[in-house]
């Protein structure tokens, strides 16, 4: 979740949105507000098709992040990895950027997944799932990038700690910092085990083909260096968290499909619950970074709706920081 008073601003009258289309090829007034939360993301028509641009504020999201995330895409696809990929702008870049009073932004234009989300899948296909994360862990393996690479686990908690040391009350969040920290210190980071992950291969994110009973994917902005177990138990947080027969069966065939490409140590799929924590406390410490700075005199009305929701998931973070490690 990017700042409140950053999402406010770049959603003013879709300003940003209209100059950064700009770049591209798109049917003239078909550009509509999509959604925002990292991101900011609208979508468009070109020929009767449906494309997304993505923008991000670049004091949040620098350039050199993004440049990163479009080339693991980009490698992803050509080795033959089902994901949605840059197209270039008119002038042939795969980034544009605009300046504003507020500052600089820099956007990127993705083509539609195909298929539906797997939300909307009224059985889900967990092998397959499964499946797919496991190639990309795969391809991943092998990669080398050519230019600056994508943050790890380590950038990851130093801005956690850095947020955190705003907000001193924090006490409990901070000794959870300090135990996920040692822990994942502790942890070996064999080629077999770690690498650059997608980090949010949740439901909403993978995209469903019946016809062909594939997956496409999307949405790789917040990948990380990190252990490939963290992407499982990323993936899977609600089967985790549910624990009902169904949700137990809904794990157990992710894994197979995921044994079916690559090994999972078993000492890997008992840690999914510590790798959970460490996604509660990153995700603690965006919402709070998210909340800062976040009273304006003019608001849009929807901005105390989501300061409240945000807060809520706040404190339901602090609770889960306080159990057994």
């Amino acid at each position: 979740m990017m700042n409140l008073r950053n999402m406010v601003q770049g959603l003013e009258s879709d300003a940003v949105a209209l100059e950064l289309i700009a770049h591209w090829e798109h049917d003239q007034g078909t550009l509509k507000f999509w959604r925002a939360s990292s991101t900011f993301v609208y979508a468009f028509k070109h020929k009767r098709k449906t494309y997304f641009l993505r923008f991000a504020f670049g004091q949040e999201t620098p350039l050199e992040q993004i440049e990163a995330e479009l080339e693991f895409m980009q490698y992803l696809r050509q080795h033959g990895f089902p994901c949605v990929i840059p197209l270039p702008s008119v002038n042939g870049r795969l980034i544009e950027s605009v300046q504003l009073p507020q500052g600089r932004y820099y956007g990127a234009v993705f083509n539609k997944a195909d298929g539906v989300p797997l939300y909307e899948v009224d059985e889900l296909p967990c092998e397959a799932w499964g499946r797919s994360l496991a190639s990309l862990h795969a391809l991943s393996q092998t990669y080398e990038p050519a230019g600056g690479k994508r943050r790890s686990w380590r950038e990851a908690l130093l801005f956690a700690e850095t947020v955190l040391h705003r907000h001193p009350h924090e006490n409990e969040a901070m000794a959870e910092l300090a135990r996920v920290r040692a822990w994942l210190e502790s942890m070996p980071a064999s080629e077999e085990a770690y690498g650059l992950i997608h980090y949010d291969f949740q439901t909403d994110n993978v995209f469903w083909r019946e016809k062909t009973r594939q997956l496409s994917v999307i949405d790789f902005d917040d990948s990380m260096y990190h252990w490939f177990a963290m992407d499982i138990a990323a993936a899977l947080a609600d089967q985790l968290e549910d624990e009902n027969p169904e949700g137990e069966a809904q794990l157990q065939a992710f894994v197979r499909g995921y044994r079916s490409v690559r090994p999972l140590d078993e000492a890997m799929l008992q840690a999914f619950p510590r790798f959970r924590r460490f996604a509660e406390l990153y995700s603690f410490a965006r919402l709070l970074a998210s909340l800062e700075n976040s009273e304006l005199e003019e608001a849009p009305e929807w901005l105390d709706g989501l300061k409240a929701e945000l807060r809520q998931y706040c404190d339901e973070m602090r609770q889960s920081f306080a159990k057994p490690w």
